[in-house]
């Protein structure tokens, strides 16, 4: 097993794009934290006004916020799953050419389930943003003065 300068630098420029893809999916998992971390910090500020004095508005708005954390834990999962499978792609993909063993099918079946976790999370994550935004649409009705 001989490796020459050249068939390593063939591999880091196949590798590129994965790792450019993984970059995207660790950003969208800081934006999938983000969101979560406040969607915490609202429940526990709902929670301690819940501990003072019972409120059916308090309730509501927690109920959102159980569904959408659980959307966005679901989503985060999905995303972790992806970069996971992005870096077998780019570990396969060095295997592979190391080792002269075809791992094609490998590396292009985990690359389209790594897509299709990728498509889940952001489609679980724009249902989230949908559920937000319904929540801040009925809490404005519900807080206008009346004239």
């Amino acid at each position: 097993m001989n490796i020459q300068v050249g068939d390593v630098g063939h591999i880091i420029q196949l590798a590129i794009a994965p790792v450019f893809l993984l970059t995207g999916v660790c950003t969208n998992l800081m934006v999938l934290t983000n969101r979560l971390a406040r969607i915490i910090d609202r429940s526990r500020v709902l929670e301690d006004r819940l501990d003072v004095g019972y409120s059916d508005v308090y309730l509501n708005e927690l109920d959102v916020l159980y569904q959408r954390s659980h959307l966005i834990n679901s989503s985060i999962t999905l995303s972790t799953a992806c970069g996971l499978l992005i870096c077998l792609v780019i570990a396969t993909l060095f295997l592979g050419d190391v080792t002269d063993i075809s791992l094609d099918k490998y590396i292009a079946g985990m690359f389209v389930v790594a897509m299709i976790a990728l498509i889940g999370s952001f489609c679980y994550l724009l249902r989230e943003i949908f559920i937000a935004s319904a929540a801040m649409r009925s809490h404005r009705h519900v807080r206008r003065p009346l004239k």
